[in-house]
């Protein structure tokens, strides 16, 4: 296969080659060598004195919008002068436009569960994965006509906590429920439904989840968290944590490294903290000594 080879000189005289705009041309003899026609520079023009990074391309697709996130907006400008007559126009077509973003009962109830699914995600701090993969599921469901006859505030935040689930991000009932619109019953109801129907690649949530972030609430060292992860590990190998509630089980190896290593911490700031009794904490604390 033959190779073009940039030229270095004209081929006519030998001359030097120089660049203009989009032309190589000899600067001996003038001859033009060669052109490119395609402009590689911006599209648009800046006059001002400092560099201008202007961005050329809009949002990115997003699962958690019911268009994906390209839907357009008539925007209202006040500083803009227009009569009174079309201002009153472009209010019109604005609320129009809004409602035929809407076609459908699916859809409404689709931007319903999407906006309880960003306010639980935004409350609870959660990482923009597991709202796109909430909003996912939440699709998912509708498709296969698992919402019919159940609430949508109940999957909305099933869908969350399942994310949470997939992701091996600890977060429990309680805490979803707390930031939730629904009861505690309606999300088990269409967790439920989302585990059977749609097969959900969920297992049992392990202590050493948990640790970290209960950890960093108590403020206690960073040993302490490498000590007690262990021991929850150890815990994990001699079944100890077998039909335990996990959280307690992380609460009751906190507790006991805290204890070896000379902590002051006491058995109700860490089970506040896990949300669990100091009974179940206590119970955990000896089956561990």
């Amino acid at each position: 296969m033959a190779t073009t080879q940039k030229q270095t000189g004209c081929p006519e005289c030998n001359g030097s080659l120089a660049q203009e705009g989009n032309e190589t041309i000899c600067s001996k003899c003038g001859l033009v060598v060669s052109e490119d026609r395609i402009d590689r520079g911006p599209e648009w023009r800046s006059f001002e004195d400092d560099e201008v990074n202007r961005e050329r391309t809009g949002a990115p697709l997003t699962r958690s919008r019911h268009d994906r996130g390209l839907s357009t907006e008539i925007g209202s400008d006040r500083n803009v002068r227009m009569t009174g007559r079309k201002r009153r126009q472009f209010a019109r077509m604005r609320r129009e436009h809004n409602r035929a973003q809407i076609s459908s009962k699916a859809e409404r109830n689709q931007v319903y569960g999407f906006t309880e699914i960003r306010r639980i995600i935004s409350t609870l701090d959660l990482p923009r994965d597991i709202r796109e993969s909430a909003c996912t599921l939440f699709d998912s469901a509708q498709s296969e006509d698992l919402l019919r006859g159940r609430s949508l505030e109940g999957f909305a935040a099933a869908c969350v906590y399942a994310s949470c689930r997939v992701r091996s991000i600890s977060r429990t009932i309680d805490e979803i429920v707390e930031h939730a619109r629904a009861s505690q019953n309606e999300l088990e109801a269409a967790y439920s439904a989302l585990n059977s129907e749609l097969g959900l690649p969920v297992g049992p949530i392990a202590p050493q989840e948990y640790i970290p972030r209960f950890i960093s609430e108590l403020s206690v060292s960073d040993a302490i968290e490498a000590k007690a992860l262990q021991l929850a590990k150890e815990a994990e190998e001699e079944q100890i944590s077998i039909g335990r509630d996990p959280t307690g089980v992380a609460a009751g190896c906190i507790y006991t490294t805290a204890k070896k290593e000379g902590h002051t911490i006491t058995q109700e700031e860490v089970a506040d903290v896990a949300d669990v009794s100091p009974v179940t904490l206590r119970k955990t604390y000896y089956d561990l000594k």
